[in-house]
């Protein structure tokens, strides 16, 4: 049992280890993003803090709507059903693309929200010209993200890798460039970040089909080898599963990222303590989220060649694993919170804060981590419905009401602390709405996995 435990951790990293850096490289634009206004001025932090939060709602959503190319075209390589995959990437390309625009029309109307939030004029019109720039880049990332789960379905990812470090220097030295305004150029502050990784998106995109034309690994199923118009019924089967993944992560998100937007009644260094603390957060997430899309991969892969038993073994594997990793991070952000809060800024009140924030975030790590390899490994099985219904009853259930109870205190509310809490009491909320995520998840799983095993042998002996 502990070869075979170890085989499958080693197939998982393989898969798992360039999506990783991928991962963390992609993340490290938003980190470089915060990082570098932190050190040009307060204002243009808050500025990036509240356009990220509207940004990454509809970046993780799309996100999680493509995840389902993965689970469709992983299990037809596990079932060695070749030829079907370059039909499927096309209608795929079709739904990114109409999945991008839809999303860059609504990101700009999210704005509207700026003005309900008792924000200082000059940061509202920052944030709302950060997110008006950085929307140019959706359409693209839609398609990145489908080109995205094609490669990763077919266990490369070593161009994931590759394309997310390229797009990371771009973001790094465009940053430089527009942010301070170097050689020449106008000082943009907080817009220049979002030219940046606008631009970026397209990069990536135009990186990502030129290394699949060229690259003898997608001969047998390069999509691209002549056109064919949308068809709404193929695309519609594949929305049935990403719509719901694309919920969940809407739900997990926002949830965060409305937190950041109530903590903006707090003032600036609560505003930027927050960002600071989601964003670094962010970053150690990346680990357990890129073992879950290789979990995925491992899981459809399993399912397609007809082993169910497999399969559940491979999905309990997986999130031991990433359980273990986690046990590391708690430990890691728990002990350098305060030199992780002065490498964002130099403000010493915004550190502090910031420091605070780290160790709940800490506290999240072993249930973050099991609540994103168990949803993983249910997409490998093409179940995202019950997932979807339980994280908004952990999120909006949970995690923000008690959040809310704790961190703004009202009055009106049956039991609530003499004072607010403020951020802290809203990441109190978020660590028990993701505690509440994890043991639903743990619960279906095994009742999953267990009925299609049971069934399986049921109609092998019919």
């Amino acid at each position: 049992m502990k070869t075979k435990i170890l085989n499958e951790v080693a197939k998982l990293w393989h898969i798992a280890w360039p999506v990783l850096i991928g991962q963390l490289a992609t993340v490290g634009m938003s980190v470089a993003d915060v990082a570098m206004t932190g050190h040009l001025s307060s204002q243009d932090l808050a500025a990036v803090a509240l356009g990220a939060s509207l940004w990454s709602i509809i970046l993780v959503t799309v996100m999680g709507i493509m995840i389902a190319i993965n689970a469709v075209v992983a299990h037809e390589v596990g079932a060695s059903a070749f030829d079907k995959i370059p039909h499927i990437m096309r209608q795929s390309m079709w739904m990114a693309f109409g999945v991008g625009l839809i999303a860059c029309l609504l990101l700009n109307l999210s704005t509207f929200v700026f003005n309900y939030l008792q924000l200082e004029p000059v940061v509202q019109a920052k944030a709302s010209e950060f997110v008006h720039v950085i929307s140019i880049g959706m359409p693209a990332f839609a398609m990145y993200r489908a080109l995205y789960s094609y490669t990763t379905s077919l266990n490369q990812t070593k161009p994931v890798m590759v394309i997310a470090i390229i797009g990371l220097l771009f973001n790094i030295i465009v940053n430089w460039l527009f942010i301070y305004g170097k050689f020449g150029l106008p000082q943009l502050g907080s817009t220049g970040c979002a030219w940046a990784t606008g631009i970026g998106m397209w990069l990536m995109l135009g990186s990502m089909l030129w290394w699949t034309h060229h690259a003898p690994v997608y001969q047998q199923t390069f999509p691209f080898t002549h056109r064919e118009g949308p068809k709404w019924s193929e695309i519609r089967s594949m929305l049935k599963i990403g719509l719901p993944i694309g919920v969940t992560y809407f739900a997990e998100v926002s949830a965060f990222c409305a937190v950041g937007l109530l903590v903006a009644r707090f003032g600036v260094v609560a505003i930027s303590a927050n960002q600071i603390a989601l964003n670094f957060s962010s970053l150690i997430f990346m680990v357990p989220m890129s073992l879950g899309i290789a979990l995925t991969t491992r899981v459809s892969q399993t399912l397609g060649e007809g082993d169910v038993v497999h399969a559940r073994f491979v999905s309990w594997v997986g999130v031991g694993v990433s359980l273990v990793i986690a046990v590391f991070s708690a430990t890691f952000m728990t002990l350098l919170r305060y030199q992780v809060a002065a490498a964002y800024t130099s403000d010493p009140a915004v550190q502090e804060v910031a420091a605070s924030l780290l160790l709940l975030a800490a506290i999240f790590q072993l249930s973050d981590a099991a609540q994103v390899t168990l949803s993983c490994a249910l997409r490998g099985y093409k179940v995202t419905r019950v997932p979807m219904m339980i994280h908004i009853l952990a999120f909006y259930g949970v995690a923000l009401p008690v959040g809310c109870a704790l961190g703004l205190a009202p009055e009106w509310m049956p039991w609530h602390p003499e004072k607010p809490m403020e951020a802290s009491g809203f990441w109190i909320g978020l660590v028990l709405g993701l505690t509440v995520a994890a043991f639903f998840l743990c619960i279906f799983l095994q009742r999953l996995s267990s009925t299609r095993i049971a069934y399986h042998f049921k109609s092998q002996n019919a």
